[in-house]
């Protein structure tokens, strides 16, 4: 029952599996709209600091997101591999 050799060659995903901006917009998008709601509705007043700082990660994982790029796309050493196109 030998299966023959086996590739030692790890296949890449495609592009679209791999890109972190819709999740990262797309997950943004739903904290804003989270915060509109809350803000709106008076009863929610509890959960205002939480959206807010939803929001807050939001931004800040952004900006590391963008700033690896940055590096990545300068070809910085200590960059992440795969986040210099886009």
């Amino acid at each position: 029952m030998d299966a023959g050799p086996v590739s030692r060659e790890i296949p890449q995903l495609p592009r679209v599996l791999v890109d972190p901006r819709p999740v990262v917009l797309g997950g943004f998008a739903l904290w804003a709209i989270a915060t509109v709601i809350v803000w709106v509705n008076a009863s929610w007043a509890d959960a205002r600091p939480v959206c807010l700082m939803g929001l807050v990660v939001g931004v800040l994982g952004s900006s590391i997101y963008l700033a690896q790029r940055r590096s990545a796309r300068r070809g910085d050493k200590g960059a992440q591999v795969g986040l210099g196109s886009g």
